[in-house]
């Protein structure tokens, strides 16, 4: 079986895997990072969002041959005290209801907030519109990263 070394949240991991093994179950499986969530397979749900060179990606739908080499962030990198200003925005807008959906949401607005630092409403929810809350807390995480656009102001 291949090896590969990853740099996961600034630490070099080696993990034995098929060349097609999607990142998402490396992460979970072998390197105990499961705040990555398992939604939906097929890049649709956005559960699974990580950074990939500071770019938000479904980690369900890239091959861990492809992410050699890159710098990878999962939620449990984002912050040592969980203190990112998004973090923070969603703890301030009491957005989780379940929580299920919210790791690859704020992981998806902390990338986009790193291009874009003064969002428009539409832009938010342009940037957004990929991640999938079953709770329908869509109001509250608009909310969210508008206060989160504040903080990192």
């Amino acid at each position: 079986m291949p090896t590969f070394t990853l740099t996961i949240n600034d630490k070099k991991h080696t993990v034995e895997a098929d060349m097609d093994t999607p990142l998402l179950w490396v992460l979970r499986d072998q390197i105990d990072l499961v705040g990555t969530k398992y939604g939906c397979g097929i890049g649709q749900c956005g559960a699974c969002t990580v950074h990939v060179n500071g770019t938000a990606m479904r980690s369900c739908l890239m091959q861990i041959s492809q992410a050699e080499g890159m710098k990878i962030t999962t939620i449990e990198g984002l912050s040592k005290d969980g203190k990112h200003p998004v973090q923070e925005a969603w703890k301030e807008i009491d957005v989780p209801q379940c929580g299920y959906c919210q790791s690859g949401q704020i992981m998806t607005a902390s990338a986009f907030l790193e291009s874009n630092s003064n969002p428009s409403d539409a832009e938010i929810r342009n940037a957004m519109h990929g991640n999938i809350c079953r709770c329908a807390s869509y109001n509250s995480i608009e909310e969210a990263v508008k206060v989160a656009a504040k903080k990192l102001s």
